[in-house]
């Protein structure tokens, strides 16, 4: 750390390292289970983003949270954050700078930004710099696109698949996690079924199974969020694809829904966060 600071305080690299600590709770003792509210903790979500899904999951969970440091001008450029989850991060000193563009079928990637067919792969030039240079004016008149800078003090909720790139405008420490909304459900389901050499974070003897063992979870806790979750995964697969493809094949069940159907009612608890 002594090293860090020395180089946070003196250096004049165009893309300078940023720092990325997952197990900042475990070396601090921050105790992470702690209720909200409470005199033992130290910190908790936001309590407007709702439940954690991921939460049933308990140890076998993927990386979801990291204390973040870095001098001005690091930052991240495009990317979206793993496994489909949203994120929240709470800025604690400095500003930030965010760019952000919703993603979907039928909407372009930011410019200057280049999406493999399958969504895997995410290019974009070489460092934040780069693309401020070249990109910059024309991302700001795309429509879709949200800017802005948020303060110590300020949380910034990242929604699911959302392109992101941000810069410190300030030496700068945050803290973020990732989470899944009930509203993202099917979009983490459809992911871990569907992207499996693309999910990240689980330990090694889960990564290739993380759908299975998210599923059994959420049968066991949560079998009515499951079964709608998977009802709507099945209509959005539908909608994705062709009419040919529809008509050869009918409306066969993945087998891991079991022929369950599901109505919905207007539950605002559900609601896009805004």
């Amino acid at each position: 750390m002594k090293k860090y600071m020395s180089y946070m305080n003196d250096n004049a690299d165009e893309s300078p390292l940023y720092l990325f600590d997952r197990a900042f709770a475990e070396k601090t003792n921050i105790d992470i289970a702690a209720a909200p509210h409470s005199k033992e903790a130290a910190y908790w979500s936001p309590t407007c983003f709702g439940d954690d899904l991921f939460s049933v999951l308990g140890d076998h969970r993927p990386d979801c949270r990291w204390m973040i440091m870095g001098p001005k001008r690091s930052g991240s450029t495009f990317h979206k954050d793993p496994n489909a989850t949203s994120a929240w991060n709470a800025v604690l000193t400095g500003s930030k700078y965010w760019l952000m563009f919703p993603a979907g079928p039928g909407i372009e990637p930011p410019p200057g930004v280049i999406v493999s067919e399958d969504q895997s792969e995410i290019t974009s030039p070489l460092s934040i710099a780069e693309y401020m240079l070249t990109f910059h004016e024309l991302a700001r008149q795309t429509p879709g696109c949200k800017e802005g800078i948020c303060y110590s003090g300020e949380v910034l909720h990242v929604p699911s698949g959302w392109f992101h790139l941000v810069l410190n405008l300030e030496d700068s420490l945050a803290l973020t996690q990732n989470f899944v909304p009930r509203k993202k459900l099917p979009d983490v389901l459809g992911f871990l079924r569907d992207q499996r050499s693309e999910v990240s974070g689980f330990k090694e003897d889960v990564c290739d199974q993380a759908y299975e063992l998210f599923v059994e979870r959420l049968r066991e806790q949560h079998p009515e969020l499951l079964e709608q979750g998977l009802v709507e995964l099945e209509n959005k697969t539908k909608k994705g694809r062709g009419k040919w493809e529809q008509l050869t094949k009918g409306d066969e069940k993945d087998e891991v829904t079991g022929g369950f159907s599901f109505g919905f009612g207007g539950d605002d608890d559900d609601a896009d966060i805004p």
